[in-house]
Protein backbone atom coordinates (compact mmCIF):
# COMPACT_ATOMS: atom_id res chain seq x y z
CA UNK A 1 0.00 0.00 0.00
CA UNK A 2 1.28 3.44 -0.90
CA UNK A 3 0.66 5.67 2.12
CA UNK A 4 1.59 8.72 0.03
CA UNK A 5 -1.81 8.36 -1.58
CA UNK A 6 -4.76 10.19 0.00
CA UNK A 7 -6.50 8.17 2.69
CA UNK A 8 -9.97 6.94 1.78
CA UNK A 9 -12.13 6.34 4.85
CA UNK A 10 -15.22 4.12 4.72
CA UNK A 11 -17.76 3.84 7.55
CA UNK A 12 -19.69 0.57 7.88
CA UNK A 13 -22.96 1.03 9.77
CA UNK A 14 -23.71 -2.31 11.44
CA UNK A 15 -27.48 -2.76 11.92
CA UNK A 16 -27.32 -6.46 12.85
CA UNK A 17 -27.90 -5.75 16.55
CA UNK A 18 -25.26 -8.28 17.61
CA UNK A 19 -26.84 -11.14 15.62
CA UNK A 20 -24.37 -13.47 13.86
CA UNK A 21 -24.41 -12.87 10.10
CA UNK A 22 -22.47 -13.16 6.86
CA UNK A 23 -23.11 -9.57 5.80
CA UNK A 24 -20.35 -7.85 7.74
CA UNK A 25 -17.76 -10.37 6.52
CA UNK A 26 -19.02 -9.78 2.97
CA UNK A 27 -18.50 -6.01 3.23
CA UNK A 28 -14.99 -6.44 4.64
CA UNK A 29 -14.16 -8.93 1.89
CA UNK A 30 -15.25 -6.50 -0.84
CA UNK A 31 -13.38 -3.55 0.68
CA UNK A 32 -10.16 -5.53 1.17
CA UNK A 33 -10.30 -6.85 -2.40
CA UNK A 34 -11.09 -3.39 -3.81
CA UNK A 35 -8.21 -1.86 -1.83
CA UNK A 36 -5.74 -4.48 -3.12
CA UNK A 37 -6.94 -4.38 -6.73
CA UNK A 38 -6.57 -0.60 -6.98
CA UNK A 39 -3.58 -0.10 -4.68
CA UNK A 40 -5.48 2.29 -2.45
CA UNK A 41 -4.76 3.76 0.97
CA UNK A 42 -8.23 2.67 2.12
CA UNK A 43 -9.37 2.12 5.70
CA UNK A 44 -12.76 1.31 7.18
CA UNK A 45 -14.37 1.51 10.59
CA UNK A 46 -17.42 -0.37 11.88
CA UNK A 47 -20.11 1.35 13.97
CA UNK A 48 -22.52 -0.75 16.06
CA UNK A 49 -25.62 1.34 15.38
CA UNK A 50 -28.47 -0.67 16.90
CA UNK A 51 -26.83 -2.33 19.88
CA UNK A 52 -24.59 0.56 21.02
CA UNK A 53 -26.19 3.55 19.22
CA UNK A 54 -22.83 4.31 17.58
CA UNK A 55 -22.86 6.55 14.51
CA UNK A 56 -19.95 8.14 12.63
CA UNK A 57 -19.51 11.79 11.81
CA UNK A 58 -19.61 13.24 8.31
CA UNK A 59 -15.83 13.01 7.93
CA UNK A 60 -15.82 9.70 6.03
CA UNK A 61 -15.60 9.48 2.24
CA UNK A 62 -18.33 6.85 1.88
CA UNK A 63 -20.76 4.87 4.02
CA UNK A 64 -22.21 1.36 3.80
CA UNK A 65 -25.33 0.68 5.90
CA UNK A 66 -26.04 -3.01 6.48
CA UNK A 67 -29.04 -5.28 6.66
CA UNK A 68 -30.32 -6.56 9.98
CA UNK A 69 -32.98 -8.59 11.77
CA UNK A 70 -36.48 -7.66 12.83
CA UNK A 71 -39.10 -5.11 11.93
CA UNK A 72 -38.14 -1.87 10.15
CA UNK A 73 -41.24 -0.30 11.76
CA UNK A 74 -40.80 -1.11 15.44
CA UNK A 75 -37.62 0.95 15.83
CA UNK A 76 -39.39 4.23 15.05
CA UNK A 77 -38.59 6.75 17.78
CA UNK A 78 -35.80 4.64 19.31
CA UNK A 79 -32.59 6.40 20.35
CA UNK A 80 -30.40 4.55 17.87
CA UNK A 81 -32.75 5.30 14.98
CA UNK A 82 -32.91 9.00 15.86
CA UNK A 83 -29.10 9.13 15.76
CA UNK A 84 -29.06 7.16 12.51
CA UNK A 85 -31.47 9.49 10.73
CA UNK A 86 -29.71 12.57 12.11
CA UNK A 87 -26.56 11.29 10.39
CA UNK A 88 -28.46 10.67 7.15
CA UNK A 89 -29.92 14.20 7.29
CA UNK A 90 -26.45 15.69 7.82
CA UNK A 91 -25.06 13.74 4.87
CA UNK A 92 -27.99 14.83 2.74
CA UNK A 93 -27.50 18.49 3.70
CA UNK A 94 -23.78 18.18 2.97
CA UNK A 95 -24.53 16.82 -0.50
CA UNK A 96 -27.05 19.58 -1.22
CA UNK A 97 -24.44 22.24 -0.45
CA UNK A 98 -22.00 23.46 -3.08
CA UNK A 99 -19.15 21.36 -1.68
CA UNK A 100 -17.42 19.03 -4.09
CA UNK A 101 -16.64 16.24 -1.60
CA UNK A 102 -20.00 14.49 -1.84
CA UNK A 103 -20.82 11.76 0.68
CA UNK A 104 -22.03 8.52 -0.89
CA UNK A 105 -24.08 5.95 1.03
CA UNK A 106 -25.06 2.39 0.10
CA UNK A 107 -28.09 1.05 2.01
CA UNK A 108 -28.75 -2.73 2.21
CA UNK A 109 -32.00 -4.58 3.06
CA UNK A 110 -33.03 -3.39 6.56
CA UNK A 111 -31.41 -0.02 5.82
CA UNK A 112 -33.28 0.08 2.49
CA UNK A 113 -36.56 -0.46 4.35
CA UNK A 114 -35.79 2.25 6.91
CA UNK A 115 -35.02 4.73 4.14
CA UNK A 116 -38.20 3.85 2.25
CA UNK A 117 -40.10 4.59 5.46
CA UNK A 118 -38.23 7.88 5.88
CA UNK A 119 -39.10 8.99 2.34
CA UNK A 120 -42.60 7.40 2.34
CA UNK A 121 -42.01 5.55 -0.95
CA UNK A 122 -44.30 2.55 -0.47
CA UNK A 123 -45.97 0.12 1.89
CA UNK A 124 -43.81 -1.77 4.39
CA UNK A 125 -45.17 -5.06 5.71
CA UNK A 126 -44.24 -8.58 6.72
CA UNK A 127 -44.18 -11.18 3.98
CA UNK A 128 -46.56 -14.13 4.10
CA UNK A 129 -43.42 -16.29 4.27
CA UNK A 130 -39.74 -15.30 4.41
CA UNK A 131 -37.90 -14.86 1.13
CA UNK A 132 -34.63 -16.76 1.21
CA UNK A 133 -32.59 -17.94 -1.71
CA UNK A 134 -30.44 -17.08 -4.70
CA UNK A 135 -33.10 -15.38 -6.76
CA UNK A 136 -33.41 -13.32 -9.94
CA UNK A 137 -33.83 -9.54 -9.77
CA UNK A 138 -35.25 -7.66 -12.76
CA UNK A 139 -34.34 -4.16 -13.92
CA UNK A 140 -36.98 -1.49 -14.47
CA UNK A 141 -36.82 0.93 -17.40
CA UNK A 142 -35.25 3.44 -15.02
CA UNK A 143 -32.12 1.29 -14.66
CA UNK A 144 -31.09 1.71 -18.29
CA UNK A 145 -28.20 4.09 -17.55
CA UNK A 146 -27.48 3.06 -13.94
CA UNK A 147 -23.71 2.86 -13.48
CA UNK A 148 -23.91 0.71 -10.32
CA UNK A 149 -25.47 -2.10 -12.40
CA UNK A 150 -22.95 -1.87 -15.23
CA UNK A 151 -21.74 -5.37 -16.14
CA UNK A 152 -24.82 -7.26 -14.93
CA UNK A 153 -27.35 -9.13 -17.09
CA UNK A 154 -31.11 -8.66 -16.79
CA UNK A 155 -32.16 -10.47 -14.71
CA UNK A 156 -29.18 -10.92 -12.43
CA UNK A 157 -29.00 -13.20 -9.39
CA UNK A 158 -28.41 -12.26 -5.78
CA UNK A 159 -29.07 -13.41 -2.22
CA UNK A 160 -32.54 -12.40 -1.06
CA UNK A 161 -33.07 -12.91 2.68
CA UNK A 162 -35.91 -10.99 4.32
CA UNK A 163 -39.12 -11.39 6.27
CA UNK A 164 -40.20 -7.81 5.55
CA UNK A 165 -40.73 -6.02 2.25
CA UNK A 166 -41.45 -2.68 0.62
CA UNK A 167 -44.23 -2.92 -1.98
CA UNK A 168 -46.83 -0.79 -3.78
CA UNK A 169 -44.51 1.98 -4.94
CA UNK A 170 -45.86 5.52 -4.62
CA UNK A 171 -44.81 6.65 -8.09
CA UNK A 172 -45.95 10.23 -7.56
CA UNK A 173 -43.76 10.40 -4.46
CA UNK A 174 -40.82 9.03 -6.48
CA UNK A 175 -41.38 11.71 -9.12
CA UNK A 176 -41.81 14.50 -6.59
CA UNK A 177 -38.55 13.60 -4.86
CA UNK A 178 -36.64 12.88 -8.08
CA UNK A 179 -35.93 9.28 -7.04
CA UNK A 180 -35.71 6.23 -9.30
CA UNK A 181 -37.02 2.70 -8.80
CA UNK A 182 -34.40 0.55 -10.53
CA UNK A 183 -35.26 -3.10 -9.86
CA UNK A 184 -38.07 -5.44 -8.78
CA UNK A 185 -38.10 -8.94 -7.28
CA UNK A 186 -38.60 -12.02 -9.44
CA UNK A 187 -41.68 -12.27 -11.64
CA UNK A 188 -44.37 -14.51 -10.15
CA UNK A 189 -47.05 -14.88 -12.83
CA UNK A 190 -49.06 -17.42 -10.82
CA UNK A 191 -49.05 -15.39 -7.59
CA UNK A 192 -51.45 -12.48 -7.30
CA UNK A 193 -49.22 -10.39 -5.01
CA UNK A 194 -47.29 -7.15 -5.66
CA UNK A 195 -43.59 -7.48 -6.41
CA UNK A 196 -41.23 -5.91 -3.89
CA UNK A 197 -39.03 -2.99 -4.79
CA UNK A 198 -35.43 -4.22 -4.91
CA UNK A 199 -33.21 -1.25 -5.81
CA UNK A 200 -33.64 2.52 -5.62
CA UNK A 201 -31.48 5.52 -6.35
CA UNK A 202 -32.62 8.05 -3.76
CA UNK A 203 -30.17 10.79 -4.80
CA UNK A 204 -27.03 11.01 -6.94
CA UNK A 205 -25.13 9.89 -3.81
CA UNK A 206 -27.62 7.56 -2.03
CA UNK A 207 -28.16 4.06 -3.48
CA UNK A 208 -30.09 1.17 -1.92
CA UNK A 209 -30.91 -2.51 -2.49
CA UNK A 210 -33.40 -4.70 -0.65
CA UNK A 211 -31.24 -7.73 -1.53
CA UNK A 212 -27.72 -8.53 -0.32
CA UNK A 213 -25.06 -7.61 -2.92
CA UNK A 214 -22.31 -8.27 -0.37
CA UNK A 215 -23.11 -12.00 -0.15
CA UNK A 216 -20.54 -14.37 -1.65
CA UNK A 217 -20.64 -18.11 -2.45
CA UNK A 218 -18.13 -19.09 0.26
CA UNK A 219 -20.05 -17.47 3.09
CA UNK A 220 -23.50 -18.58 1.96
CA UNK A 221 -22.35 -22.15 1.32
CA UNK A 222 -20.76 -22.45 4.77
CA UNK A 223 -24.02 -21.23 6.28
CA UNK A 224 -26.22 -23.57 4.20
CA UNK A 225 -24.10 -26.60 5.05
CA UNK A 226 -24.72 -26.15 8.77
CA UNK A 227 -27.24 -28.76 9.89
CA UNK A 228 -29.48 -26.22 11.63
CA UNK A 229 -29.65 -23.95 8.56
CA UNK A 230 -30.10 -26.90 6.19
CA UNK A 231 -33.05 -28.15 8.26
CA UNK A 232 -34.51 -24.64 8.44
CA UNK A 233 -34.36 -24.11 4.66
CA UNK A 234 -35.77 -27.56 3.86
CA UNK A 235 -38.60 -27.17 6.37
CA UNK A 236 -39.49 -23.73 5.02
CA UNK A 237 -38.84 -24.14 1.29
CA UNK A 238 -38.38 -27.86 0.54
CA UNK A 239 -35.41 -30.05 -0.37
CA UNK A 240 -35.55 -29.19 -4.09
CA UNK A 241 -35.14 -25.49 -3.28
CA UNK A 242 -32.22 -26.29 -0.98
CA UNK A 243 -30.43 -28.25 -3.72
CA UNK A 244 -31.12 -25.50 -6.25
CA UNK A 245 -29.49 -22.95 -3.95
CA UNK A 246 -26.34 -25.05 -3.60
CA UNK A 247 -26.14 -25.46 -7.39
CA UNK A 248 -26.59 -21.73 -7.99
CA UNK A 249 -23.77 -20.98 -5.55
CA UNK A 250 -21.33 -22.76 -7.87
CA UNK A 251 -22.37 -20.68 -10.91
CA UNK A 252 -19.83 -17.85 -11.45
CA UNK A 253 -22.47 -15.82 -13.33
CA UNK A 254 -24.82 -15.62 -10.35
CA UNK A 255 -24.02 -14.25 -6.88
CA UNK A 256 -20.24 -14.28 -7.44
CA UNK A 257 -20.74 -11.85 -10.34
CA UNK A 258 -23.15 -9.68 -8.34
CA UNK A 259 -20.75 -9.48 -5.39
CA UNK A 260 -17.90 -8.44 -7.68
CA UNK A 261 -19.99 -5.83 -9.48
CA UNK A 262 -22.51 -3.77 -7.50
CA UNK A 263 -20.63 -2.47 -4.44
CA UNK A 264 -17.34 -2.07 -6.37
CA UNK A 265 -19.23 0.03 -8.95
CA UNK A 266 -20.66 2.09 -6.08
CA UNK A 267 -17.14 2.56 -4.68
CA UNK A 268 -15.95 3.75 -8.09
CA UNK A 269 -18.55 6.52 -7.90
CA UNK A 270 -17.99 7.26 -4.22
CA UNK A 271 -14.24 7.74 -4.22
CA UNK A 272 -13.70 9.30 -7.63
CA UNK A 273 -13.14 12.70 -6.04
CA UNK A 274 -10.66 11.28 -3.51
CA UNK A 275 -8.57 8.92 -5.59
CA UNK A 276 -9.16 8.22 -9.27
CA UNK A 277 -9.51 4.45 -9.59
CA UNK A 278 -7.85 2.85 -12.61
Amino acid sequence: MNTDKPEIRIAILDLYDGIANEGMRGFRNILERYKAEHGLNLTYEVFDVRRKAQVPGVNFDAYISSGGPGSPLDSEGSEWEKKYFRLIDKLEDHNLSNRTDKKHVFFVCHSFQLMCRKYKLGEINMRKSPSFGILPVHFTAGAQHEQVFEGLPDPFYTVDSRSWQVINSDYKRFDDLGMKLLALEKERPYVDLPRAMMAIRFTPEFFATQFHPEADPVGIKSMLLREDKKDEVINEHGEAKYKEMLERLDDPDKIALTQKTIIPNFLNEAILGVERVV
